[in-house]
């Protein structure tokens, strides 16, 4: 989510909606979004249908606690973030997804742990391309 805030400007310029999908409510969203300055709509899935929907069930152990999540963890620490405590559910999987206006899904990635994301420029490219097939069917 840093390095998404980090590309704000060019969301916008595209004009690119975000909104940040969570299971968790109350007090554990209230702190997620203070903790790390969310700007976004936070939308609450409490039954979890949109995760269910795009696929994105449960992680397995390796994932979610294996050298990669380490790794990940690690490299945060180095640049002096704080660790965040973990929601209620850590073997929930996330991802991203990327949804052009008339409402096809263009980029769906379903995180495999924690480190396991696409980067910004992956999702910005999945922007691009849209408006490009959608220009051209113009």
């Amino acid at each position: 989510l840093v390095q998404l805030r980090e590309a704000a400007e060019e969301l916008e310029r595209r004009r690119v909606a975000v909104l940040v999908v969570t299971f968790d409510d109350g007090p554990l969203a209230r702190n997620y979004a203070s903790a790390t300055g969310l700007t976004w709509p936070l939308l609450v899935d409490h039954d979890r249908g949109l995760y269910h929907a795009y696929g994105m069930l449960r992680g397995r152990a390796w994932d979610l606690y294996g050298p990669p999540a380490i790794w990940a963890y690690l490299k945060l620490l180095f640049r002096g973030r704080r660790l965040a405590r973990p929601g209620s559910d850590v073997t929930q999987l996330g991802g991203d997804v990327v949804i052009d206006e008339g409402g096809s899904v263009r980029l769906h990635h379903i995180g495999r742990g924690p480190a396991d994301r696409p980067s910004v420029a992956d999702l910005l490219a999945a922007i691009d391309a849209t408006r490009r097939s959608s220009s051209a069917a113009s």
